[in-house]
């Protein structure tokens, strides 16, 4: 059964590739061009959004060094530890809306101390996948757009990473402990 996994493992993506070619072939659409025309495409729409990546990265720098990121840790460390939130998970939470490289290497550093089969590893890891990077998908997809009132998005998105964070806590006990 494995081996039959790793076959589809290694053979899916090629198999894909010769697959788009093929019937690219018998559409008789120029593959090249429609490539390259889409690479282009890329690349400008990476151009526009640059200004407001950096933008943002720059912020959220600017938080972290500064000393907000640790003021805000303390002020709900306490009450979340109260309601049975592991210490160890609240920079995750507070980290994962900002920054996917951030809360990455958190996870990655939860993992290296704790080891992945632990509660705190599993927790860390399904946080990850219940969460987003709110600001940086508003970033991308406003900035590549220019759309420059967000509206309710970025509270929406605030909100579901909230429900998300205590969603993968209350899962977590349940399945886990």
């Amino acid at each position: 059964m494995v081996n039959i996994i790793n076959l589809i493992s290694q053979s899916a993506i090629p198999a894909l590739i010769v697959f788009i070619i093929l019937l690219a072939l018998y559409k008789d659409v120029d593959v090249y061009d429609v490539f390259t025309t889409g690479a282009m495409e890329g690349v400008s729409i990476g151009i526009k959004i640059l200004p407001c990546l950096i933008a943002m990265l720059m912020a959220i720098s600017v938080f972290r060094s500064s000393g907000a990121l640790d003021l805000l840790l303390g002020l709900v460390a306490a009450p979340l530890q109260k309601i049975g939130v592991p210490k160890e998970i609240i920079p995750l939470g507070l980290i994962r809306p900002l920054s996917g490289t951030g809360s990455l290497g958190l996870v990655a550093d939860i993992i290296n101390r704790f080891g992945p089969d632990s509660f705190i590893g599993k927790l860390a890891s399904t946080m990850q996948g219940s969460t987003e990077t709110t600001f940086y998908v508003a970033t991308v997809y406003f900035g590549a757009v220019k759309i420059k009132n967000t509206r309710h998005t970025i509270l929406a998105g605030l909100i579901a990473d909230i429900v998300g964070f205590f969603a993968a806590i209350f899962i977590c006990q349940l399945v886990f402990n």
